[in-house]
C-alpha cells in the first residue's frame, strides 16, 4: 500500500502537470489512505477465500455484493425508500449466493474430473 502511494504521488506531476501534489489537505490524504487500507483488505480476503477452498465463482459473486448492504441499511441510516423492483434485485442477489453455493449433481462434468476448461471429457471407472 505505501509502494501504491508513493508511485502516485510520484506520477502526478506527469498526469496532472499544472497540479502541485502538496495540494492535498491532510483530511485527503487520510481518506486516500483509508480508501486504499480497505481496497487491499478487500483484495487479501478474495484471495483468501480463495486459499482455503472457497470456489472462484461463489467468492467473485459474493464479494460482488458488496452495494447489498449499503443498500439495507439506506432506509435506516439515510431514510431512504427501497423501492419494489429494488426489492426483487436484493432477493435475486441473495438467491444467486445460495444457488451458486449448492454442490453440483452432475458427476461426470468436467470441472468434476479435472478437467475443466480444457474441453477433455474423461470417464471415471
Amino acid at each position: 500500500m505505501v509502494l501504491l502511494v508513493l508511485g502516485t504521488f510520484a506520477t502526478q506531476p506527469l498526469v496532472i502537470p499544472h497540479e502541485s501534489i502538496f495540494i492535498y489537505s491532510h483530511r485527503a490524504i487520510l481518506y486516500g489512505l483509508l480508501s486504499g487500507l480497505f481496497s487491499n483488505l478487500g483484495s487479501w480476503g478474495i484471495f483468501e477465500a480463495m486459499r482455503v477452498g472457497g470456489s472462484a465463482s461463489i467468492v467473485t459473486v459474493f464479494t460482488a455484493l458488496y452495494p447489498l448492504p449499503v443498500v439495507l441499511l439506506a432506509p435506516l441510516v439515510l431514510h431512504e425508500y427501497i423501492t419494489p423492483l429494488q426489492s426483487v434485485g436484493i432477493a435475486c442477489a441473495i438467491a444467486a449466493i445460495v444457488l451458486l453455493s449448492l454442490p453440483s449433481k452432475m458427476g461426470n462434468s468436467p470441472a468434476a474430473n479435472g478437467d475443466a476448461g480444457t474441453g477433455v471429457l474423461t470417464s471415471s471407472s
